[in-house]
């Protein structure tokens, strides 16, 4: 990052932390750095500077519509950001390419599956994107949540902070016995999103309200670790918060 973008970040750290009041300490248990897809749910603008400043330092890159191209900041803040701009209409297998180049990286590549905001934060039916990168990598999945970024403009209105909550989740694999085809993506994106609404109120869960339909089939929350072994370690490295030090958690294989 140029030492323009530092600045820029710096300053939309300020001011989320004078606007925002953040809830959920598990963040600090993100891993310090990827092969890993953290999937979230889109409500407005204000979670992506919001993720991206409390996960410093860790490397996170996300995919950004083509149209903030058009925009002079906005389009500062792809380029320092290392953000992947998409064409939400038509996505291109460049697109893919990137997001793969960033995972092997050992980034984090942030996602949100509904695709487009939801503006009130009430989940919208996610898109299979997020299936084929997590397989074709074959990388993990980790789900943070977060609801009360829809109140933003209301408080900032009446001079008030915006309390927001993350919830994070559990990392998983995702995994079939048989060939994967456009049935069980879909399957595969509904049991992620799913997943999400368990995590949020209930007046958030929208199109996934029905708990039922929750299930393991495609879902490996055990996973073989080997592959992160040879990664040095790289996604069992998780932070402890304030101490500056590591630790190593495997779960059994």
């Amino acid at each position: 990052m140029s030492l323009t973008g530092r600045f820029i970040t710096f300053i939309i750290k300020v001011l989320l932390k004078i606007l925002c009041k953040v809830e959920g300490d598990k963040l600090e248990s993100i891993p310090r750095q990827g092969p890993l897809i953290l999937v979230i749910n889109h409500i407005n603008f204000l979670e992506v500077p919001l993720i991206y400043t409390l996960l410093l330092p860790r490397k996170v890159c996300g995919i950004s519509k083509i149209e903030n191209q058009d925009n002079w900041f906005l389009r500062i803040l792809v380029k320092e950001w290392g953000a992947i701009p998409v064409n939400r209409e038509t996505p291109g297998v460049s697109t893919f390419k990137e997001a793969g180049k960033a995972l092997k990286e050992k980034k984090m590549l942030c996602i949100a599956p509904e695709g487009t905001r939801s503006g009130n934060g009430v989940l919208a039916k996610g898109q299979q994107g997020v299936v084929f990168l997590a397989l074709k990598n074959r990388v993990p999945i980790l789900i943070v949540a977060h609801y009360g970024a829809e109140n933003f403009w209301h408080n900032i209105k009446r001079l008030k902070r915006t309390r927001v909550t993350f919830v994070v989740g559990e990392p998983f694999m995702l995994a079939s016995e048989i060939k994967t085809t456009k049935d069980i993506y879909q399957e595969m994106t509904d049991q992620i999103m799913v997943r999400m609404a368990s995590m949020l109120p209930e007046g958030y869960r929208g199109v996934y309200a029905d708990m039922k339909i929750i299930s393991d089939k495609y879902i490996r929350v055990n996973f073989n670790t080997n592959y992160f072994i040879e990664k040095e370690d790289s996604y069992f490295n998780w932070s402890k918060s304030g101490s500056g030090k590591k630790s190593v958690k495997r779960p059994s294989p």
